[in-house]
């Protein structure tokens, strides 16, 4: 079976590859063009391959209105609407072309969640390499569809979506011209909890749907998107902010600069731990091998002396027959001399003595 794979920028995407590492800018600009760049910077001095924005208006992704529909009732933003939620979190798109341009200059990849279609449409005229679909709009076919006959690289949250919903986003999006695809497993709290996310999931995405899978990481820390590696993950997505006290709206559950910096070295040094099935000696082992146990005599033994249970011990160094011997050298005479604390080898005895190999 072939492993699934995709590409963004020519950085290739597998199970075979280092993870992918999304930092997700998302509301943390707050309200600051500088502060928007400056986390472009930061995410690439901590070694994230990606940076990732979100693309809409209060008004392309909900309405002015503070019916009960629209009002969030718990979580970090009880009591406000979604109007004035968006109103205070979007990106304005004038800033979409100034960062485009920085992350490009820098040398990190950058694109965005579209949240409708004139947003797509902005980011073609940027050129963007990728587009990544939210969890809340897994299940807008359309917005799918339009993003897939785009022919770019999409990557697909799929927070609160059962198994039939990820299938229908899978096949709307293979359908209608999208031929690298991954999908995130994700759970959509603010934070979420780490008991919540079930990483054994992410293999079994692989697995049922043939395709790249990763995490969109919501819980505070590192340790879910370190062990989600282990269980599968090709992408991690986190998001990003420069002070987690920053007040922003996703401030609060986003990696500060350092911790993104230890999420990328320590997701590089756990996928190479995964390497391949292997069950030889090591490099790192070959000088230890000496230590291992083998058979020692303790008493000198002169040519003709039968070896006893008394005249021999299991000991480190490894320098010896191995252990496992012992049963088959008691009752052997020695055929030259033998000294205390000198290994017990093969050239100790006549072979032909006995029908039994040692």
């Amino acid at each position: 079976m072939n492993m699934p794979s995709m590409s963004i920028a020519g950085r290739r995407i597998s199970q075979d590859d280092p993870p992918y590492i999304i930092a997700e800018l998302s509301a943390n600009h707050n309200g600051k063009l500088e502060t928007a760049l400056r986390i472009v910077e930061e995410a690439k001095k901590a070694g994230a391959d990606a940076v990732k924005l979100q693309t809409y208006r209060p008004d392309t992704i909900t309405l002015d209105s503070d019916s009960e529909d629209f009002r969030i009732h718990g979580g970090l933003w009880d009591g406000r609407t979604l109007y004035e939620l968006y109103e205070e979190a979007h990106m304005p798109w004038e800033w979409h072309k100034p960062l485009f341009d920085h992350a490009r200059n820098l040398g990190i990849t950058i694109f965005s969640s579209p949240f409708d279609t004139t947003a797509v449409d902005l980011l073609e005229d940027l050129n963007t390499p990728a587009y990544k679909i939210a969890s809340f709009e897994a299940v807008d076919i359309p917005l799918i569809e339009y993003v897939a006959s785009t022919g770019k690289p999409m990557i697909i949250s799929t927070g609160m979506a059962d198994a039939d919903e990820i299938q229908e986003a899978i096949s709307a999006a293979k359908g209608a011209g999208c031929n690298e695809l991954a999908v995130l497993h994700c759970v959509s709290g603010y934070p979420a909890p780490a008991a919540d996310y079930n990483l054994r999931t992410i293999q079994d995405m692989v697995d049922r749907f043939q395709i790249v899978a990763g995490l969109s990481d919501h819980t505070l820390g590192n340790s879910t998107a370190i062990a989600s590696i282990a269980m599968g993950a090709s992408i991690i997505e986190k998001h990003f902010t420069l002070n987690r006290d920053g007040g922003g709206p996703d401030d609060s559950f986003s990696l500060e600069p350092s911790d993104l910096k230890s999420l990328c070295s320590d997701a590089a040094s756990v996928w190479n731990a995964l390497g391949d099935v292997e069950y030889g000696r090591k490099s790192s082992e070959q000088g230890n091998a000496q230590f291992r146990r083998s058979l020692y005599f303790v008493k000198d033994l002169e040519p003709g002396d039968v070896v006893t249970s008394d005249a021999l011990r299991s000991v480190r160094p490894g320098y010896g027959l191995a252990p496992k011997y012992r049963a088959s050298v008691i009752g052997k005479c020695v055929t030259k001399p033998c000294g205390k604390n000198t290994p017990v080898e093969r050239d100790c005895f006549d072979r032909n003595l006995s029908g039994e190999k040692i």
